[in-house]
């Protein structure tokens, strides 16, 4: 039997990898000759590869001549552009050509090959394997080694997606508020962190009610894209003012009825932030133990976006780079009406005007009063009121029994719906929305359906494609209804007449649904939205009393806070007073 025997192993004294140079055997014939060089950022995924046909600086490999390799034409199967093989960068000490062998050898074949019928390209179902064909609709789906060619150009279907997409778009949203460097950044929390908090909380108290509301229009709910009514323009005021310009959150707040004070439109933004694309920013007031969640005038509260969730959002033009004055950029002549900011003014134009249009202001059925009138129409206003309803209810948002955080919220409702109950009751109310169409060929269409066609006959195809086009617009929507307590959401599809003039539109449908369950359909957790506040909360009143302000990154997914002096933003204000008499309201 053969016997074995281990050889003798040298540790290294020195402390370095490999032999030493005080135990290597005199006779050991590779003794001067250096290691290999090699990079740290070289991927080590096996030993030896002998499938690779590149990557290694040789001229042909694995027994191939230059013109098979040349033939088959892949650099690097299996590996993305530009990343490099092993060793590949630096030159090889111990390279190894088969340059006689290879020169030497050639292959004899005297068969003729066999032609097809057709020729190259054939109409037929496919090439064979390797090759690629091409059909009546464009390149079809080829064999192995091949490559397949749909719809949209090389590639998968639309071209080759998802490798380095975030680098090629290129767009930088400017921030909602121009941060100055005198703010101190306190806090930074990203989505992901805001996604897995969860508060439940109870149902609401209500605390008081004001203003007028409609009953709303029955025969709109009738409405198909062959009876489509035209979305007129009527002169209503309706009011929407910040927190701090609230007389009514005034009062409350003197008698020390909550903790935090805001709004339905401020808190259903900041319960789905983490949908949120395009940047805003609350104004957070710290005032002893209260919290003041703010709006800026004219910030993005103001209007409502279109197709914010899109893979490709609307954009607006090119402006010039304040760091580079002397930048020439192409400005067109006439601003773009598919522009970001284009469609935005005009989903809020159709949105209030949708919602003055759906309610009958001449009885019957009579409008309904609620307990006080409303607080912010003035003896000297001449226009009438749009229906609107307010409703001031207190949330409890305590971890413990006894702790003591209650939010104070002013929510809207637009009108209610008659047989449903008694609207002073909170019985039939109802939120009325409207989402837009502008050109379904415009860039930042999001792929959707031409509504004319599709609306009657696949509501769903259209309605999925606005949920995923609009997710934070209709979640906001959805928030702010049930915040209102309303027992319907009415949504109206509105589109333009022609997709080239954006001035006149047609109302061509409009869907009910019930805001508990649409925000089901939506995956909106409330308890979610819940704990962001709570934490947000949390994180204004670990600071000391003043000012601050919460913004969203234009172009990552992380809110941050800062700390701002007590009379940033006041010039706005101050100008604005003037322009309005003393009146800060926001009128539509």
């Amino acid at each position: 039997m053969s016997s074995f025997s281990l050889p003798p192993i040298n540790d290294n004294p020195e402390g370095g990898w490999g032999p030493s140079t005080s135990t290597v055997p005199s006779q050991f014939k590779f003794k001067d000759i250096p290691y290999a060089p090699y990079s740290k950022s070289d991927k080590l995924g096996r030993f030896a590869d002998w499938n690779d046909l590149s990557g290694d600086n040789r001229p042909t490999n694995l027994g191939l001549s230059a013109q098979a390799n040349a033939r088959a034409g892949v650099q690097g199967r299996g590996r993305r552009d530009g990343q490099q093989a092993f060793g590949s960068g630096t030159a090889s000490a111990f390279a190894y050509f088969h340059a006689e062998d290879e020169s030497s050898f050639s292959l004899v074949d005297s068969k003729a090959g066999a032609t097809r019928r057709g020729g190259p390209m054939t109409r037929g179902r496919g090439a064979g394997r390797g090759g690629a064909s091409y059909g009546r609709g464009g390149a079809q789906r080829g064999g192995r080694g091949g490559f397949s060619s749909g719809r949209g150009g090389g590639g998968q279907r639309g071209g080759r997606r998802g490798w380095r997409d975030w680098e090629k778009t290129g767009r930088t949203r400017e921030s909602s508020v121009a941060i100055s460097p005198d703010w101190a950044m306190l806090e930074e929390v990203e989505f992901h962190r805001l996604a897995k908090l969860r508060l439940e909380v109870d149902d609401p108290e209500d605390l008081d009610t004001y203003g007028r509301v409609f009953p709303y229009d029955k025969t709109y709910d009738r409405i198909t894209t062959r009876t489509e009514k035209p979305l007129q323009l009527l002169d209503r005021i309706k009011y929407n003012p910040t927190t701090s310009d609230d007389p009514v959150i005034q009062e409350l707040a003197a008698k020390d009825t909550a903790t935090i004070y805001t709004t339905d439109v401020i808190l259903a933004v900041l319960m789905c932030a983490p949908r949120s694309v395009y940047p805003w920013d609350i104004v957070v007031v710290r005032e002893g133990n209260k919290l003041f969640f703010d709006k800026r005038d004219g910030g993005p509260f103001d209007t409502v976006t279109v197709n914010e969730n899109a893979a490709d959002p609307p954009q607006d033009p090119t402006t010039t780079n304040p760091n580079n004055p002397n930048e020439k950029v192409a400005v067109p002549e006439t601003p773009s009406i598919n522009s970001a900011t284009s469609l935005s003014l005009e989903a809020t134009y159709i949105n209030q005007n949708f919602m003055f249009q759906t309610v009958i202001e001449t009885p019957p059925p009579p409008p309904v009063d609620f307990s006080k009138p409303n607080p912010f129409y003035g003896p000297d206003e001449t226009e009438p009121l749009a229906s609107c309803g307010y409703r001031y209810r207190v949330f409890d948002l305590g971890i413990t029994e006894d702790e003591d955080m209650r939010l104070c919220v002013r929510t809207e409702v637009d009108a209610y719906f008659p047989g449903m109950g008694n609207p002073t009751d909170g019985q039939g109310l109802v939120t009325i929305r409207a989402l837009n169409e502008f050109d379904p060929r415009a860039p930042g269409a999001g792929g959707a359906p031409d509504w004319r066609t599709k609306l009657d006959s696949q509501r769903g195809a259209v309605m999925a494609t606005e949920m995923k086009n609009n997710s934070c617009k209709l979640a906001k929507w959805t928030v702010q209804s049930v915040l209102a307590g309303a027992d319907l959401l009415k949504i109206g599809f509105i589109s333009r007449v022609n997709p080239r003039d954006n001035t006149r539109h047609v109302i061509l449908s409009t869907t009910s649904t019930r805001p508990a369950d649409f925000a089901a359909q939506l995956n909106v957790s409330l308890a979610n939205g819940w704990g962001i506040v709570r934490t947000i909360a949390d994180m204004c009143m670990k600071q000391p009393e003043g000012k601050y302000v919460l913004v969203k990154d234009p172009n990552k997914p992380v809110l941050r806070l800062y700390a701002v002096p007590a009379n940033a933003f006041t010039a706005e204000e101050e100008d604005e007073e003037g322009a309005y008499d003393g009146e800060d309201v926001d009128a539509a």
